[in-house]
């Protein structure tokens, strides 16, 4: 383990890797094979590290679910507020849970939707607050996720993670593959829980 690599758990301390980049491979799921979602693999050896279950299966809207690779739920994401619908003006909030074996929900994260799809800046909270310096926010989102050209970042600045197209990967190809680069000590769990909303909102694979 790196002597400054700090471990920053949100969900869980087995998905901080400590000594170096965890490159993922996303690939969107059809609506038609359960309901759609995401496939999360691990880009050097092809293993499925997590999977995300859209509202198609769970036949409940707003609602998501993200899932290791044994199919065991990490988090539980649900929609609450304004009109159900991609990129309405009315925006909702966002908030991913843990439940635990009695069914007992504890926060994670909120996550407030864009009034409009030109947004650039999305602004992520954790429960509770781990931010120490004065913000509102725990994390952003900066950049185009629709182009897959976007970054998670702290609230100190630091570069969480990095969303974008497969080098030399065909256009029509990207659409349904990207690539996500988590940095050391961050949870990837978390990450791909924000993903997850940012997929739906922007009316990709887990939108119903």
């Amino acid at each position: 383990m790196s002597a400054t690599t700090i471990i920053k758990p949100i969900v869980s301390k087995l998905y901080c890797s400590a000594s170096q980049v965890v490159v993922l491979t996303v690939r969107k799921r059809p609506h038609v094979v359960s309901g759609g979602g995401l496939v999360v693999m691990d880009d050097c050896s092809q293993k499925i590290i997590f999977r995300v279950d859209g509202c198609g299966t769970l036949g409940i809207k707003g609602e998501l679910v993200l899932r290791d690779a044994d199919g065991e739920s990490l988090l539980l994401i649900r929609r609450k507020g304004g009109m159900f619908q991609a990129l309405s003006i009315h925006s909702g909030q966002w908030k991913g849970y843990m439940v635990d074996y009695e069914g007992a929900e504890k926060l994670v994260f909120s996550l407030k939707e864009p009034n409009s799809c030109l947004a650039k800046n999305i602004k992520v909270n954790v429960g509770p607050k781990k931010c120490n310096l004065n913000k509102d926010w725990d994390f952003e989102v900066r950049g185009s996720f629709p182009d897959k050209a976007c970054s998670i970042i702290d609230c100190a600045g630091n570069t969480v993670a990095q969303i974008g197209v497969r080098k030399g990967q065909l256009m029509m190809v990207s659409k349904d593959l990207y690539q996500v680069q988590v940095q050391p000590g961050y949870d990837q769990a978390f990450v791909f829980g924000v993903i997850a909303v940012l997929d739906h909102i922007y009316g990709e694979s887990t939108h119903c």
